[in-house]
């Protein structure tokens, strides 16, 4: 009888440990999702980058993209913010300033250049998780 008691205890203990385990994980992303629309001065999520496609184009601040300048695309920081972007799985940083809007992608908080992708070590990767920390407030909204 001792036996089953201590059986059905650790089935409970079991069960209702599995059950907590995606409320943690469905927490985890929603905090994701709330730094994809934060315009405070720290952020953390997912970066991507864009190249070649772009490179020679009209930027949302109407300058000409540059995929070799430290530049980068950000829904909602105003034009000319200076921020600095670490991969936090490698410790890379990076310094760059706003002069388009993006990214399009949903779960995504910042696209790059390719220069500061690179400076990032993430272009065989993609897309890296980082922290965004606001240095200077630009003062373009256009």
């Amino acid at each position: 009888m001792q036996i089953s008691f201590c059986v059905v205890l650790f089935c409970l203990s079991a069960s209702a440990f599995i059950e907590c385990a995606p409320a943690r994980f469905a927490a985890s992303k929603r905090s994701n999702s709330d730094a994809n629309t934060k315009t405070s001065n720290v952020q953390e999520g997912y970066a991507s980058y864009y190249a070649e496609e772009f490179h020679g184009r009209k930027t949302a601040n109407g300058e000409i993209y540059d995929m070799n300048a430290f530049t980068a695309a950000h829904r909602a920081l105003p034009f000319g913010t200076k921020v600095k972007v670490q991969n936090t799985n490698n410790g890379m940083i990076v310094v760059v300033r706003i002069n388009d809007r993006g990214p399009f992608k949903a779960g995504r908080i910042i696209d790059v250049s390719y220069a500061a992708a690179k400076q990032l070590e993430m272009i065989g990767l993609g897309t890296a998780w980082v922290r965004l920390e606001v240095l200077e407030a630009g003062s373009q909204t256009k």
